[in-house]
């Protein structure tokens, strides 16, 4: 089947495959690649040519899509989110209203810890409807591939159970799907005078499990005070390197934890989180292939320090923006939102934004040769915006939806 979208007021993010990049650095994340007055072909699921309007080939098309006034971009890539959840925490919420601190809410049960003890008490089936509705929401938003992960079991059997949901979701084939193990995420009750204990378990009885269903493509930790060391975090990521799952990383979130360098240690496909970093963390990165990975949707919602993004691009390093999407921390999983806040809070400009979540958060699921950018070859996951003045103007009109048609 082959469609058109014809009259497009901008084309943005395209790519001709002699100038196909994995991922854009530092201030050249400034520069946005667009076309005027454009056409696109798609030929079944792939971008098959684009251009401008004066040079559209003349032949006839299954379909066509009339963008007179609208934009077309490539969707968002969604690379650190917690999708897969029993319920809300919003008796959290009112808490830290009242005066108390994240770290205060865990230490009293709460977080992490409150939505395992929901997690044990609903079926895979329910889980699996429940999830549903959450990536319908994501994709209606702009979202064309996204990073689930495991957390909320920390026992064998509830992380198998949400591992097992991402494949179901995964096998809906709506959009492509990454999968974390991230059983290491908190100590459970029972382990928290035992950490090594927790860590044979995950290592010896959880990792085997997960790597013989095939269920997971990455382990990730939070490394963190009060949660994973250093060291534990280490143990974790070599073991899960045994199976050929690649590491990624929470970082920094709170303290200077030492994540970022353990990550980098590992190769780490990213570090995620970075409220907490200098220049030491900074230098770590520049000599590593591992992505930073911001989640400004946390820091807004837990009214905490946002990240040094300008420090991260002046350190020409190809930074990340993803929502963290998870019942305690970011309700969210609302990318447009994302932007926003990347613009007013980490004050980036709306194109270092948009190149954050569309070629720069391929790369960091290593899909960067099917996703990210208008380019012949790759698939047709595409946004279609409403009739709007300026791609300034998606960041900058927060809270409302600048989307027409997904097609993913």
């Amino acid at each position: 089947m082959r469609t058109l979208i014809s009259n497009i007021k901008k084309l943005v993010q395209v790519e001709t495959q002699a100038e196909r990049k994995d991922k854009v650095f530092g201030h050249d994340m400034d520069t946005l690649p667009c076309i005027e007055n454009a056409f696109l072909i798609i030929d079944n699921g792939l971008i098959h040519s684009f251009g401008e309007m004066k040079n559209l080939p003349e032949e006839s098309f299954d379909k066509t899509i009339d963008a007179t006034g609208k934009m077309v971009l490539p969707t968002y890539i969604d690379s650190h989110t917690h999708l897969v959840h029993a319920a809300s925490r919003e008796d959290e919420f009112v808490m830290r209203i009242k005066g108390k601190s994240y770290a205060e809410v865990a230490a009293a049960g709460g977080g992490i810890l409150n939505s395992a003890k929901k997690m044990a008490s609903i079926s895979e089936d329910e889980l699996f409807d429940i999830s549903i509705p959450k990536l319908e929401e994501a994709i209606k938003n702009g979202t064309g591939a996204i990073e689930i992960k495991s957390g909320y079991g920390l026992n064998t059997e509830a992380e198998l159970k949400m591992l097992r949901v991402i494949r179901r979701l995964k096998e809906l084939k709506r959009i492509p799907i990454k999968a974390s193990f991230l059983a290491a995420h908190a100590y459970p009750l029972e382990f928290k005078e035992n950490h090594q204990g927790y860590l044979d378990l995950i290592i010896n009885e959880m990792l085997p499990k997960v790597a013989d269903e095939g269920l997971a493509d990455y382990t990730d930790a939070f490394c963190e005070q009060g949660f994973f060391s250093v060291e534990e975090t280490d143990q974790v990521l070599e073991a899960g390197a045994k199976y050929g799952l690649v590491p990624k990383i929470h970082a920094n979130q709170l303290h200077n934890s030492g994540g970022i360098q353990v990550g980098v240690k590992h190769n780490a496909i990213s570090v995620d989180h970075l409220e907490s970093l200098g220049e030491e963390e900074i230098k770590c990165l520049q000599n590593s292939d591992t992505l930073p990975v911001l989640l400004p949707g946390a820091a807004f919602f837990l009214a905490m320090n946002y990240q040094p993004a300008r420090a991260l691009i002046d350190a020409n390093l190809p930074v990340v923006i993803a929502s963290d999407y998870n019942p305690g921390s970011c309700p969210s999983s609302n990318m447009n939102f994302m932007m926003s806040l990347a613009c007013t809070q980490l004050k980036m400009t709306p194109n270092e934004a948009i190149n954050s979540v569309t070629i720069n958060g391929a790369a960091s699921l290593g899909m960067q040769k099917e996703l990210g950018s208008i380019c012949v070859g790759k698939k047709a996951s595409l946004i279609i915006t409403n009739e709007i003045p300026s791609l300034e103007y998606i960041p900058y009109h927060y809270a409302h939806d600048c989307i027409e048609k997904v097609l993913v």
